[in-house]
């Protein structure tokens, strides 16, 4: 609110009344008006010596309106936002000529003056036609010879210029070599969020910089290999993050070695290695032996594999919490008496996992509260009897509960009031993620009446043909988006019928349109469709052309729009013109297209508001990316 006062007082002080705020909509955006300004793919004859009242009288309309944008007001106004304003000083000019910089736009969008600061001193910019000026100034820009490209690229990086941007961005551009990646790991790592190369990968778990070698393995889907897992564990000097890395690379799947296990449990955080999952079966003795209490306890959670000697010991254990494991860990096989529950310091763990004598299990579901017969709900050792009682529990949430229980037939599923939003954010029920390997078990759950349990079958990456035909069929569509995203197996026509709602979310942001089985022969048919949606998907088509996405680059609709300005087919011209896009991310995404003239692309990268999506795209010459690598490394490196 301050900013936007601050900039309503410039405004009236330069003798114009404030109309009102407003975003941009499908006007003409400010900031292609900033780097029109600024001289980046302007029309030729857009620079003026000064503005003369004639400028502004063709800029306001009738009631002496017309929109403003003031360079660094960027909240509650500019620079993202015009502001409607209206002039009334006769044939005078606004106060707008000073510090620090403007830009306005007739509501007809046909003129466009602008004032803004330059190495030079500053630019002065006034154009009319502006929609047809433009146009002609974009393919002017298409036409770029290979000898002009040559000269625009030798002086790049050149001056003015933002390599602190180029330093964020150029570790996303697909045509930089993995040498330069490597390089670019003394100046900025945050790339490798999204980074997938092996050769950069290697490079960066042996990075003698602690943060750059924990980047790869920090990320949401980390792309390490086994042998990179267990390279960034051994470089580690940290002993508990050394066991933090091993136990994110057995949740990722990795193998890893077992001198490293016996490393892990030689060093300082013995007592956090003992928890690691994968660890060796050998070393469990010597854990159930330790003098810490809290390596014996570890020893606990993996009571199948102990002996029975060690069993015995850890039961009688001198010391609480060692034995309240033991305990806890040896009645999820052997009923619990009320004397040892009754005993319990805690007993929510023993009414959560632990088997119990059938005169305690019905005391407490007779006579416990709500949260007794919660826990108990969900408890995997509960009795038949008790899983009857709670399936008839007057509280909902406990008879949904039971009802996901892997215990019931589909017969006591279905008679299970249970209560399930089919809107709230579902989780794969683990014990259905733990069956995906079994066929028979598939078939059985797919016909599950609960939904959640028919999502959790959905999630398998490989089902039978017939599973797959019937989940394709189900009526909860997020059982088909489930099919979609997980399922290698999912029919191509289920596949068409959720893009008609759905492109992605973020653990599975590129289906199902990347799906290998989603259709690409005939959609051209979908170019003109009434929903944008689909209309999308007509340059999928391997009969589109050029036309096409020419003709999609000028859709009314913004998605199609932003998914004409990524196609390599795109016309250089057409390219230039998505960048005056009203929409952000139709801009950036143009910014990126390799069809952009040199000359242009060039603009972009010394501009505060691009550099970093220019940066990324793929047409820089690799000679080029090396100098402006170079340049950021002395931009980063000044200021350490």
């Amino acid at each position: 609110m301050q900013h936007r006062e601050k900039l309503h007082e410039l405004l009236l002080c330069a003798g114009l009344t404030v109309v009102e705020d407003m975003r941009p909509g499908s006007l003409f955006p400010p900031e292609a008006g900033w780097r029109i300004a600024r001289g980046i793919a302007a029309p030729d004859g857009a620079v003026r010596e000064g503005l003369d009242a004639a400028w502004w009288r063709c800029l306001c309309d009738v009631d002496g309106e017309f929109l403003v944008a003031v360079l660094g007001h960027r909240i509650g106004g500019n620079d993202s936002w015009w502001t409607r304003v209206r002039y009334a000083g006769g044939g005078g000019v606004p106060e707008l000529t000073g510090d620090p910089g403007f830009m306005a736009l007739s509501l007809d969008r046909q003129v466009l003056l602008a004032k803004v600061p330059g190495a030079d001193g500053p630019r002065v910019t006034a154009l009319d036609r502006l929609p047809e000026q433009l146009e002609e100034a974009a393919a002017a820009a298409g036409r770029e010879t290979e000898a002009e490209r040559a000269e625009v690229w030798a002086a790049v990086p050149g001056q003015p210029a933002w390599p602190l941007h180029w330093a964020e961005g150029i570790g996303s551009n697909p045509a930089a070599p993995d040498e330069l990646l490597i390089r670019l790991l003394d100046v900025e790592e945050g790339f490798l969020h999204g980074c997938d190369r092996p050769a950069v990968l290697d490079a960066a778990v042996a990075h003698p910089d602690p943060r750059v070698r924990s980047r790869p393995a920090d990320t949401f889907r980390p792309k390490l290999t086994s042998d990179q897992w267990v390279q960034l564990v051994r470089a580690e000097p940290s002993p508990d993050r050394r066991v933090l890395w091993a136990e994110h690379a057995c949740i990722w799947g990795a193998t890893l070695p077992e001198d490293l296990y016996d490393d892990l449990l030689a060093g300082p955080s013995r007592a956090l290695a003992a928890e690691l999952p994968g660890l060796p079966a050998q070393h469990l003795p010597g854990l159930a032996a330790d003098a810490d209490p809290r390596v014996r306890r570890a020893a606990c959670g993996r009571w199948e594999d102990l002996a029975a000697p060690l069993r015995a010991r850890l039961l009688a254990d001198t010391d609480d919490t060692v034995r309240t494991a033991a305990l806890l860990a040896h009645h999820t096989g052997v009923p619990m008496p009320r004397e040892v529950f009754a005993a319990l310091p805690a007993p929510l763990q023993a009414l959560e996992r632990c088997r119990l004598e059938p005169e305690l299990e019905a005391e407490l579901i007779r006579d416990g509260d709500t949260e007794v017969r919660r826990a108990l709900a969900a408890n995997p050792g509960l009795g038949a009897h008790g899983v009857a009682v709670l399936a008839e529990d007057p509280h909902d949430d406990i008879r949904s509960a039971v009802a996901l229980r892997p215990d019931l037939t589909e017969e006591q599923r279905g008679a299970v009031r249970y209560d399930f939003d089919p809107t709230s954010m579902s989780h794969t029920l683990p014990w259905v993620a733990d069956l995906h390997g079994d066929t028979d078990a598939m078939r059985r759950l797919a016909t599950s009446s609960h939904p959640l349990i028919r999502r959790s079958v959905a999630r398998a990456r490989h089902l039978p043909p017939d599973v797959v035909e019937r989940l394709a069929q189900d009526e909860d569509r997020t059982v088909r988006l489930f099919l979609a995203e997980s399922c290698e197996d999912a029919p191509a026509e289920m596949l068409l019928e959720v893009w008609r709602w759905w492109d992605g979310s973020f653990s599975h942001p590129d289906r199902p349109r990347s799906h290998p089985h989603f259709p690409r022969a005939g959609l051209l048919r979908y170019a003109d469709d009434p929903s944008g949606r689909m209309r999308r998907l007509a340059l999928d088509d391997p009969e589109s052309t050029p036309a096409d996405v020419a003709r999609l680059a000028r859709d009314p609709e913004a998605e199609v729009r932003r998914r004409a300005a990524e196609d390599p087919r795109l016309s250089p011209a057409d390219a230039v013109l998505l960048l005056n896009d009203p929409e952000g991310y139709v801009r950036g995404t143009a910014v990126r297209n390799p069809q952009l003239p040199a000359r242009v692309l060039a603009g972009l990268l010394h501009d505060r508001n691009t550099a970093c999506a220019a940066v990324t795209n793929p047409a820089i010459p690799v000679p080029v990316l090396h100098r402006i690598l170079a340049a950021a490394t002395a931009a980063v490196a000044a200021r350490r």
